[in-house]
């Protein structure tokens, strides 16, 4: 698909996110990645993993400082897309906005004191009926410009008219002050729009596959070792309940403002049968199940998850999430080992496919 030259408040929302394939923005600013923020992070996702929270347990594990959970980047993930919808994707509101794919690959762990650049590359797009999808490539450096981890992200948002207008009238009652579509059509013709949103167009290459080789000498320090395991072992099941309390707390830790998860007539105007949870929250509580059968956090080089269902949570009362898993695959040569994830709500898969790919010791 070609790239437009410009990309215009005027065009319909699929024409925005059309114009963008092909196109890379990076963050103006770092992020730096702090201790508390870790600890904030780890509670809202229920990881336990004590590396999240006392530093001698991660440097027992050889890290400086907190090591940050596996889905920790999704602040910065959802930062660069409120940024996007600040700037060039000003037809959509956010209650239209689901995500149907997250895969991360980790070169290393986050740690707490890491200066991060965060740039972002619109893969593709594509239109189903009254759905577009968008897949976008987020790519995170240290302050010595070396690869930490890369994120490929898909979002569906359903642009039917009827269905639009409803969102867009129910989302302006609630939405965070500022964010609602007509707040960003309304922004002021003589400021550039990305230069308000904090993100700047580049054009040069990055090869991302060549980049995201381990580093040397990086070994494992897991519980269990590569000869404890074989194709089909088991990891025993976790049960984990879900409140609106834990989404709102999510949505404020992680930055994630979709009213889906927090106002029940912006989930009606969706066409959701509730509030529901978010998929990166689901994604996360999944992430802290396997680091906690794992015992090192840092000994995930991958995960990826394609959402199969979500987990609506009533207002008075909780929802629960079983998680499950099993070796895929194990690879003799690197001493690691697939495990397949597998994630419930009431005999609903939340999870259409989930790896992880771990190094073992």
């Amino acid at each position: 698909m070609s790239v437009s030259t410009t990309v215009t408040p005027a065009m319909t929302p699929s024409e925005q996110a059309a114009a963008l394939v092909g196109r890379r923005y990076r963050m103006v600013d770092h992020y730096e990645v702090g201790r508390e923020k870790i600890r904030e992070f780890a509670r809202a996702v229920r990881d336990e993993h004590p590396a999240h929270r006392d530093e001698g347990a991660a440097a027992a594990l050889g890290y400086d400082g907190l090591i940050a959970p596996l889905t920790f980047p999704a602040i910065l993930w959802i930062t660069l897309q409120r940024m996007l919808f600040e700037s060039v994707l000003t037809g959509y509101d956010l209650g239209q906005v689901l995500h149907t794919e997250q895969r991360i690959r980790m070169r290393r762990p986050l740690v707490a004191g890491d200066r991060l650049r965060c740039d972002s590359h619109v893969e593709s797009f594509r239109r189903f009926g009254d759905k577009d999808f968008m897949v976008v490539e987020n790519l995170l450096t240290d302050h010595y410009g070396e690869p930490v981890q890369s994120a490929h992200t898909t979002v569906v948002a359903q642009t039917g008219a009827t269905v639009a207008g409803e969102l867009a009238r129910a989302v302006d009652g609630v939405i965070l002050s500022g964010g609602s579509s007509s707040d960003r059509r309304e922004a002021r013709a003589d400021i550039d729009p990305l230069s308000a949103a904090g993100l700047l167009e580049y054009h040069e290459q990055v090869d991302t596959d060549r980049l995201f080789t381990l580093p040397p000498g990086r070994r494992s320090r897991s519980v269990p070792t590569f000869e404890d395991l074989a194709v089909g072992t088991e990891l025993p099941p976790l049960r984990v309940r879900l409140t609106r309390g834990d989404l709102v707390n999510y949505a404020g830790v992680s930055g994630d403002a979709n009213p889906i998860h927090f106002s029940d007539e912006v989930a009606q105007a969706a066409g959701l049968p509730a509030v529901i949870s978010h998929g990166l929250l689901t994604m996360g509580l999944g992430a802290g199940y396997l680091t906690s059968w794992l015992g090192d956090p840092a000994a995930v080089t991958g995960y990826a998850v394609r959402f199969a269902g979500f987990v609506p949570v009533e207002s008075n009362r909780h929802s629960t999430i079983e998680f499950g898993g099993r070796v895929k695959a194990v690879d003799v040569g690197r001493r690691s080992a697939t495990i397949a994830l597998t994630a419930t709500c009431e005999q609903r898969k939340l999870f259409g496919r989930a790896t992880a790919e771990v190094l073992l010791r």
